[in-house]
C-alpha cells in the first residue's frame, strides 16, 4: 500500500452528508441548503453524492454560531465568508510582497556603494 493512501489533509472529503450533519450537529436538509446557496461547497463523488473534509465541517459550524448567536442572515453570513477569505488572500500577499521587498533592499544595499 502507498504511504501516501492515508495522507489527508483538512480540505480532504471524507464524509458523508449524514456524518457531516452528525458532527456539525447540522441536519442533513441544512447542509444541502447551505451548499446550493454556496456557504459550503462539498466534495462530490462519482455518484454525485457530497463528500464533506474537515475545514467544511469546522464552517458549518461558523455558519451556525453566525447564525444563532448573532442574528445574521445566510446572504450576511455568506458576505462575511468572502470577505473573511478575501482578507486572507491579502494578508497572504502582503506576507509575499513583503519577503520580496526585504529581498530587493538587500540587494540594493549590497550594490550600492558606501556614500
Amino acid at each position: 500500500m502507498d504511504a501516501r493512501f492515508f495522507d489527508i489533509s483538512d480540505d480532504t472529503p471524507v464524509y458523508v452528508i449524514s456524518v457531516a450533519a452528525q458532527l456539525s450537529g447540522l441536519h442533513p436538509q441544512t447542509l444541502r441548503q447551505y451548499d446550493r446557496l454556496g456557504l459550503v461547497s462539498p466534495g462530490r463523488t462519482a455518484g454525485r453524492g457530497r463528500l464533506y473534509s474537515t475545514r467544511d465541517i469546522v464552517l458549518l459550524r461558523e455558519v451556525q454560531r453566525l447564525s444563532q448567536e448573532h442574528g445574521i442572515n445566510l446572504a450576511g453570513i455568506k458576505r462575511i465568508l468572502e470577505l473573511e477569505t478575501e482578507n486572507m488572500r491579502l494578508h497572504e500577499e502582503a506576507t509575499r510582497l513583503r519577503g520580496e521587498l526585504a529581498m530587493l533592499r538587500a540587494l540594493v544595499r549590497y550594490e550600492l556603494p558606501p556614500a
